[in-house]
């Protein structure tokens, strides 16, 4: 499939998502869109997983026969489905039942059934509980089926939902089915529903091309970046990971096999849904990921919270996009958490070192952190200048990358990257300022793929461009008392041109004598007209 049709994909369900909302607004109808759109995939990679495992036993259906092919099988051979069931259980970790499968609901819509609407919660209950091994409770939770949002009675939600999935089956009916197209579409959709979210779209999108140049540079080997791509991530964490697109987003660098396994974890209920579909839809097995819902500030996850250093998770790649400037609320026993203890709290008005620190506790001595946080971390005082000073002092901050303004839908500031380690080989701190190189939009900047190329090979190789980069050592940082405001040592004025005033002075002088001859000119045909001259000096 080629660009063009996935963006004609993403369109189309735009387009039909955009005519079909009615009064809903879009974040409502985006649970609803992306749920169905979700259960598409699930069922055609089911269904042409199960026409491989039944070979020339997979019914051939006549022409005009709407049924799903396995609703027809299941009904003729009840007494092999459960041994049918184990083995797709093996081969593509779930099952769903013939009734609840996209092509069944399609053609419940498709003649309006009036059942439509007990079928899809009798479906979207059985996925949950029941489909995979894993259990994902809760996963359809946002979406309530008995909204008046739908309609006032039962009736009129299961026609609104028939008109609603026949659109969305029309629309989608001539593209491909795999998960890299219908993934694309996802994510496509998502950016959409964030750019009508405005300032909460921040709850859960990070622009894809922020998302690249974390990915790229956390896939890096950490030791010597430009030795190259690590060959595998045995563990990759993001703490705050909204849709998971960034997690996606460094599996796809990395390559599908070249991650052991994918942690996040997110605070919105919504959100997380959203992750744990996206990461299913994406083809990543539910043994493969693991997305918890909970606050990172409180550290609220078991596989997190073990106080054994010789016991604690540690990962090879950690990327965020958390809140910026989120006030919180610290408590007493925080200050002796075993994440903030050496380096004390971050204050209540802004929690961006206390997301910072919680990521790199879990850091491998190995590994790479990639956060996007507000520039207000690089400079500001008290409680973050003595966090930021001992992260400096202690060679964990490796490099400063400041990106252009007007980036993310949920603010216009200008944002940095920082990149952490525990195994920092050079003693300086490289600076990027990357904030004048960017494509100007109507409503969001972008980075064209020569700019995030730039950000990534600067990194990668330590580069020091003329008002671009440069290495800056830690006894220069010192002197600017741990400051790291990327102004300070790295500077885009462009020196003016040296002006030759012998040169200038001589072309002023030509000047004036020009006007003398061409004012004495004047006046003579002034006085053949009896009109007073003009002064000529």
């Amino acid at each position: 499939m080629t660009d063009n049709d996935q963006k004609e994909l993403g369109s189309t369900l735009w387009k039909i998502a955009d005519d079909l909302r009615g009064a809903m607004n879009a974040d409502d109808f985006r649970d609803y869109m992306l749920s169905f759109l979700f259960l598409r995939y699930l069922s055609d990679n089911y269904e042409a997983a199960a026409q491989k495992e039944l070979g020339s036993d997979y019914p051939k259906l006549e022409a005009g026969d709407k049924r799903a092919p396995l609703s027809v099988w299941y009904a003729a051979n009840t007494a092999d489905t459960a041994e049918f069931e184990k083995q797709m259980r093996r081969k593509v970790h779930y099952v769903i039942e013939p009734a609840h499968l996209w092509s069944s609901i399609a053609e419940q819509a498709r003649t309006q059934s009036d059942e439509l609407l007990h079928t899809l919660q009798q479906g979207f209950k059985y996925i949950e509980n029941h489909s995979f091994e894993s259990t994902f409770g809760g996963l359809f939770s946002e979406i309530n089926l008995d909204s008046e949002k739908l309609g006032k009675n039962y009736q009129q939600r299961n026609d609104k939902l028939c008109t609603i999935i026949s659109k969305i089956a029309e629309g989608i009916a001539k593209f491909s089915t795999n998960s890299d197209v219908l993934g694309d579409a996802y994510e496509y959709l998502i950016g959409q529903f964030a750019a009508g979210s405005g300032k909460k779209a921040g709850e859960f999108y990070t622009p894809q091309q922020v998302s690249t140049i974390l990915s790229e540079i956390v896939t890096l080997d950490s030791q010597d970046p430009s030795t190259g791509k690590k060959k595998k991530l045995d563990k990759v964490l993001d703490f705050a990971c909204g849709s998971g697109s960034l997690l996606l987003n460094v599996r796809k660098h990395i390559g599908p096999h070249g991650i052991g396994k994918i942690y996040g974890q997110e605070s919105n209920i919504t959100t997380y849904n959203l992750a744990r579909m996206n990461m299913l839809l994406h083809g990543v097995k539910d043994t493969e990921f693991e997305i918890h819902h909970g606050d990172s500030l409180l550290n609220d996850w078991d596989v997190l919270s073990e106080m054994n250093p010789a016991k604690k998770m540690e990962f090879d790649a950690i990327v965020a996009n958390p809140p910026f400037s989120y006030r919180w609320e610290p408590s007493e026993a925080l200050s002796e958490d075993f994440r903030f203890k050496s380096y004390g709290l971050a204050p209540k008005s802004a929690a961006d070192f206390a997301f910072l620190l919680h990521g790199f506790h879990f850091l491998g001595k190995e590994g790479t952190m990639a956060i996007i946080l507000p520039h207000g971390v690089l400079f500001r005082g008290g409680a973050e200048e003595r966090i930021r000073s001992k992260l400096l002092k202690d060679g964990n901050i490796d490099t400063v990358i400041g990106l252009p303004a007007n980036l993310f839908f949920s603010t216009g500031i200008p944002v940095c990257i920082l990149v952490l380690k525990k195994c920092k080989k050079p003693d300086d701190v490289l600076f990027i300022n990357a904030s004048e190189h960017f494509e100007k939009g109507k409503r969001q900047n972008r980075l064209l793929p020569e700019y995030i190329h730039k950000i990534v090979q600067t990194y990668q190789y330590r580069e020091e461009i003329a008002r671009y980069s440069r290495r800056v050592t830690m006894e220069e940082i010192e002197k600017n008392d741990f400051n790291l405001n990327i102004s300070r040592y790295i500077s885009t004025v462009t020196a003016e041109a040296e002006i030759d005033l012998q040169e200038v002075n001589a072309r002023l002088v030509d000047v004036q004598q020009q006007i003398t001859r061409t004012a004495q000119a004047h006046n003579q045909f002034l006085q053949e007209l009896g009109i007073p001259l003009l002064p000529v000096e």
